[in-house]
């Protein structure tokens, strides 16, 4: 039961129920495009003049399409419905310490141009870098469709109502505020997120059939570590926007120190950065830490590489790393109970080598059968689903349902 917060609500109106059956509809094309009336109309469980007037109102004001008539085994041919997506476009950016990847995508997330940089640590810099290389992209491969907004993924807290970065110890940013400088500079509307919460929003809306998304934790491993936190259907966002910070929990308080100034955080143990170190042998301080991100041509995906070519001392790198990875897990499966994770960045590609240690420290430190068997998906191969998740931002708001008390 969700309670009603009466100092802060949303009235229904006479046009709430249509406005919500709208939604419904708009998703059911979005999860079995293409689509007929007539088959709306039967998951629905109403008559075909509804979904009719409703498809109408969609495609008046241009978020769904027709696509081409389809053979039906009585009756007339009937014209498929999608949700309209290719002239709708999004300019995605994924900023991380070293590098900032910039793409040009269609509203589904399909992308159309990509290119990185690497990123400039003053956001006044940044933010000017962005919005050349949004004008240019757009300029040179956006011809014939329309930009519907900017949406950014970050590493830090994001207070997402203002946009005001509040925290993003890798970049070394607090109280940071790119968003109303970007969106003067280009014109367009901007959006920003913490990256794990996008890459969450992106397996919510847009498009993968994996069954229910209604409860599930989205980890990031990379540079640092985070979570997106997702429980009825709602991103988890705390009173102060910083829910899902697991990367800054301690698991071992005399453990090697983080890059937000504490000691022995999970993501100290587990982020690419602790990889290399404990392959490197060296327990590096926050400042060491951002100068060999800074210099070394050494990467997750070299050791993981070495690690298959017989190289031991950077397996065991990745086998600790799996294992610190399990231990993390299993204080959200304790925590949360969530009904999978999904783990996304470099050190997926390496499943196959630390799955069992991380299935193993799950299963050890679950305190029932069902919270040890909870599923964890890496997310391997999947292309940039930073960057998706950016695009997300942008593309969520139409698919979300309306707010009502």
């Amino acid at each position: 039961m969700r309670k009603i917060n009466v100092s802060n609500f949303t009235l229904a109106t006479r046009t709430t129920g249509r406005e919500i059956n709208r939604q419904i509809l708009l998703n059911l094309v979005r999860e079995h495009q293409p689509i007929s009336r007539a088959d709306l109309a039967r998951r629905m469980e109403v008559g075909r003049p509804r979904v009719t007037a409703l498809v109408n109102e969609l495609m008046a004001e241009g978020v769904l399409c027709e696509g081409e008539a389809v053979e039906s085994p009585r009756g007339r041919r009937p014209r498929m419905l999608h949700v309209r997506t290719r002239d709708r476009l999004v300019v995605a950016a994924d900023v991380r310490f070293a590098r900032t990847w910039l793409m040009l995508s269609d509203f589904s997330g399909q992308q159309i141009a990509l290119e990185t940089f690497d990123t400039l640590l003053d956001p006044a810099a940044l933010t000017a870098e962005l919005a050349s290389r949004i004008e240019r992209i757009l300029r040179t491969y956006g011809q014939g469709g329309t930009c519907e907004g900017i949406g950014i993924a970050v590493p830090g807290m994001v207070d997402h109502l203002t946009g005001r970065i509040l925290n993003a110890p890798q970049l070394g940013w607090k109280d940071v505020e790119i968003r109303a400088a970007l969106a003067e500079a280009t014109g367009l509307p901007v959006q920003i997120e913490n990256a794990p919460i996008a890459c969450a929003l992106s397996k919510m809306w847009l498009g993968q059939r994996e069954g229910d998304t209604g409860d599930f934790v989205y980890v990031t491993v990379s540079e640092g570590v985070g979570a997106g936190v997702v429980v009825n259907g709602q991103v988890m966002r705390g009173h102060g926007h910083s829910a899902g910070e697991f990367g800054h929990v301690p698991i071992n308080p005399d453990g090697p120190r983080c890059l937000c100034g504490a000691t022995g955080c999970w993501e100290a143990h587990t982020s690419n950065l602790a990889t290399l170190s404990r392959y490197l042998g060296r327990e590096l301080s926050p400042t060491e830490t951002r100068a060999l991100l800074a210099e070394t041509p050494l990467t997750v995906t070299d050791l993981i590489m070495r690690a298959r070519t017989g190289d031991e001392k950077a397996r065991d790198a990745l086998l600790t790393t799996g294992r610190y990875l399990g231990v993390g897990l299993a204080m959200i499966v304790n925590s949360i109970n969530p009904s999978r994770i999904f783990v996304g960045g470099e050190v997926t590609a390496a499943w196959d080598l630390i799955g069992p240690g991380v299935r193993a420290e799950i299963e050890t430190r679950a305190l029932t059968a069902s919270a040890a068997a909870t599923p964890v998906i890496p997310e391997q191969g999947v292309g940039y689903p930073r960057l998706r998740g950016a695009c997300a931002l942008v593309a969520a708001p139409t698919f979300a349902a309306p707010t009502v008390a």
